[in-house]
């Protein structure tokens, strides 16, 4: 059982259980990745129980069974080497090339995607800091230290790892503050009370609300 849909849900559920770190994905989690109802969900999540993919009990939610998790790190390693493919190549920004990628990856071959990867040096970790799956599965890249900006104290110094948000305004409006991957800063002021956080870098003094801080991750640097 394998189609572009199905290839869609199984990495879905991954990267939402990735960013959690948790197994379990929640049919209202997957219905808004997805942009779908939660009754779609439902029915989807009962076709791929059927297969084997996954584990789903109502109420309960959803995980990937082995079988669905190869599946779904599969789809991850092409999405994410394709995207640094076109970054390094053909020069697209971090922004344009997410959608390219998710159209490609349903295409390509694992072949191609082998080739790719030698080609770019296996990299671990693709335009927006996420970690690449390696051909065998395991998680190559990717660092437990990263904290959101939000939750950086003012003083603290620190370097852009990942982006979680990799919706085209966000990191459009990232790229246009100075926030891109490995840029330094200064957390200048923090107020919950006031919803937002104000950074310093190189490229000048930037605020951002709250939620858009969170999905800022970085390491502490001395």
């Amino acid at each position: 059982m394998t189609s572009l849909t199905v290839e869609n849900y199984l990495k879905a559920i991954l990267q939402i259980s990735l960013r959690a770190q948790h197994e379990g994905v929640s049919t209202g989690q997957l219905a808004t990745s997805l942009g779908v109802s939660p009754g779609t969900v439902t029915s989807m999540l009962k076709s791929l129980a059927e297969a084997a993919l996954v584990e789903y009990r109502p109420y309960e939610g959803v995980k990937l069974t082995q079988q669905g998790r190869s599946l779904a790190l599969r789809m991850l390693r092409r999405h994410r080497l394709i995207e640094l493919f076109l970054v390094k190549t053909l020069n697209l920004t971090w922004d344009q090339v997410h959608e390219e990628a998710e159209n490609m990856e349903h295409a390509v071959s694992d072949e191609l995607i082998d080739r790719i990867d030698e080609f770019l040096g296996r990299p671990d970790s693709d335009p927006h800091g996420d970690p690449i799956p390696s051909s065998d599965g395991a998680m190559r890249g990717g660092n437990p230290d990263v904290v959101s900006l939000a939750k950086l104290e003012p003083g603290a110094k620190f370097r852009i790892l990942r982006v979680a948000n990799q919706g085209r305004d966000f990191l459009r409006f990232l790229a246009d503050s100075g926030l891109t991957l490995q840029t330094e800063g200064t957390i200048i002021q923090r107020s919950d009370e006031a919803g937002m956080v104000a950074v310093r870098t190189e490229h000048g003094e930037v605020s951002l609300g709250i939620p858009a801080a969170e999905q800022v991750l970085a390491e502490r640097v001395e």
